[in-house]
């Protein structure tokens, strides 16, 4: 059998190949046109969609524009004005390949028309699955428009693998949504069957002076007013890289990693080490299946980043990703470290919310100083009735302190009262402050342990009678490969025949702790974080776990001096605001707020 003859693949199929890597579903189209547009120095982008992008897209935008002759260079094959100096160690523009246009044409029934500023005319020119036309005269203002008809019309299998038009449409809101937060100068529009997706106004040439307000009001636009309100703002340098951007205070957090957005050189990527480092960042603040909202963008030097590693440019290599990741957690670690006990507003709304009526109001008695006999919300007078019922037991209790002091001295005011044996009260010059105390020492014993363990080690104290702890095979073994390590933290254990340890020494800081509780969690923290890391590179989730068994828990009763020398160490430690796991230490309540409540506003 004769071997196969060697031949040249025909230029449309080359074409509808490389279209296959670039343009994965219309998404890929939308994103490729509109960076194109971004480096034509374009001031509004629109598109608009049909079926999703299946049957039409079109990109137009007011940019530079292209003459007759730039339009037929413009389809071809790895023709582009972006690399003036053919240098790929020097990347300044999102595109820089050429591959785009002729890729999308190739699969689709493609028009661009196109006219440079102060032309007379504009140009158009046709491509019907790869086939391309001649220019043609066109009417057309400064700028370029790009019509898409029947994506994927020549690579019908391709077509299968789309989702329904609701799910494409909604990935290229996605990919529009990431290039806007880069470009807050741009008016970016995107309509779908006659709805608009996105209507985002460019930022007024005042707010632009301000690059960080400009890019805070574009950002929560599109992540939410609750970022921009409970956002922290990022800006620091490392050996030629520099991070800025802003990030969401732990307590404000969502399910799943989403609302992460980052990026190189302006450009939106999805990479690995970049959302390592955030979760690395955050991990001592949030529960494992929580995650924070931040939006970061770095700018490093052209020559220390590869982003010609991937068709459609949404990955990155760095020449040294140690700088960047090690720019990543510093830079964010400061700035919650900087926030000391401030939690994300949206926990005070959500307070107030729980009060609010849910199915309508109760009616209620006209009360002494002439209400006017409005109504108390039910969720309110609900909560109220608990502590009223003349059958029930108290649940609240109130201690003045011997020498009153000024609420307006202290950030979280000064103690009034302690609800259930686990709320504190504290009146403040502005409102009021819930703290749950478990969860407030619980943080404060957290960052003492860290800093004892950064100094010179953790204190311990001996304990009379050494405690055993039966743990089965797998985690008496994995707690006793650990003693060096444990014992650097307080905690002193040693193998007690075969699946238990004994415990001979605890760190001080926890005063009364339950041993047995606090064993079995750690032996379950170590199972999950593998045999192959170092305890020290996990050093904020163990010392919450021994933080977590804290002596002062919920139920038991504070004295008012103890009360305030606890809201005074919030005060003076950072992070305290949210627990280990990303939840509030405290609610605020404004005066504002509460006499809203009750109609007095």
């Amino acid at each position: 059998m004769s071997a196969p003859l060697l031949r040249r693949l025909p230029t449309t199929l080359v074409n509808r190949i490389a279209a296959g890597e670039v343009v994965e579903r219309p998404a890929s189209a939308v994103k490729e046109l509109v960076e194109n547009a971004i480096d034509a120095g374009a001031h509004r982008i629109a598109v608009t969609l049909k079926e999703g992008g299946r049957t039409f897209i079109s990109v137009v935008d007011d940019g530079v524009g292209m003459n007759a002759q730039e339009l037929q260079l413009a389809v071809e094959r790895h023709c582009t004005s972006k690399l003036p100096g053919d240098d790929l160690t020097h990347i300044n523009t999102l595109g820089f390949r050429g591959e785009a246009l002729p890729s999308i044409a190739s699969v689709s029934r493609f028009t661009i028309t196109s006219r440079p500023a102060g032309a007379d005319s504009a140009w158009a020119l046709e491509i019907d699955g790869g086939a391309k036309g001649e220019p043609r005269p066109a009417a057309h203002p400064a700028g370029t428009r790009v019509e898409v008809r029947d994506l994927f019309f020549a690579t019908p299998a391709r077509l299968k693998f789309l989702k329904e038009p609701r799910t494409e449409s909604g990935h290229v809101a996605d990919a529009m949504r990431r290039l806007a937060m880069a470009h807050p100068a741009i008016a970016f529009r995107l309509e779908s069957e006659e709805r608009a997706l996105i209507d985002l106004s460019s930022a007024p040439p005042s707010l632009l002076e301000d690059g960080d307000a400009a890019r805070l009001a574009r950002l929560g636009a599109i992540m939410g007013r609750e970022f921009a309100d409970n956002a922290l703002a990022i800006d620091a340098n490392r050996e030629g890289f520099r991070l800025t951007g802003f990030a969401g205070l732990p307590t404000l957090n969502r399910p799943t990693s989403q609302h992460q957005y980052l990026f190189v050189n302006g450009r939106p990527v999805r990479d690995k080490l970049l959302t390592g480092a955030v979760r690395g960042a955050y991990q001592d603040f949030l529960a494992r299946d929580r995650h924070p909202m931040v939006a970061l963008f770095l700018d490093a030097p052209p020559e220390m980043v590869d982003v010609n590693v991937h068709p459609a440019k949404t990955e990155v290599r760095f020449r040294d990703a140690g700088i960047v990741r090690g720019l990543i957690v510093g830079a964010l670690r400061t700035a919650l470290a900087a926030a000391g006990h401030r939690a994300s507003t949206t926990v005070s709304d959500a307070a107030l919310g729980a009060f609010r009526a849910h199915t309508g109001y109760t009616n209620a008695l006209p009360m002494g100083g002439g209400w006017n006999g409005s109504s108390i919300p039910r969720g309110l007078a609900e909560a109220a009735a608990q502590f009223m019922s003349p059958f029930g037991a108290p649940s609240a209790r109130v201690e003045m302190p011997s020498g009153e002091i000024a609420a307006g001295n202290y950030p979280l005011g000064v103690a009034r009262a302690q609800l259930h044996e686990t709320y504190i009260v504290a009146q403040t010059d502005q409102g009021v402050v819930i703290v749950d105390q478990h969860a407030a020492h619980e943080r404060l014993v957290h960052e003492r342990l860290k800093n004892q363990l950064e100094a010179d080690g953790v204190k311990r104290q001996a304990l009379l009678l050494p405690e055993v702890v039966e743990l089965g095979e797998d985690g008496a073994r994995r707690l006793a490969g650990r003693q060096v390590e444990l014992a650097e933290m307080g905690l002193v254990l040693e193998p007690f025949g075969l699946g238990a340890v004994v415990v001979r020494e605890t760190p001080a800081v926890l005063g009364e702790v339950d041993i047995q509780g606090l064993v079995r969690d750690l032996a379950d923290e170590l199972a999950e974080m593998g045999e192959h890391l170092s305890l020290k590179e996990k050093v904020e989730q163990v010392c919450g776990t021994l933080a977590c068994h804290t002596s002062v828990r919920a139920g038991r009763r504070l004295t008012v001096e103890e009360m305030n020398a606890l809201l005074r160490q919030m005060e003076a430690t950072p992070h305290s605001g949210q627990c280990n796991h990303g939840r509030p230490t405290y609610v605020e309540l404004k005066l504002a707020d509460i006499e809203r409540l009750f109609g007095r506003r």
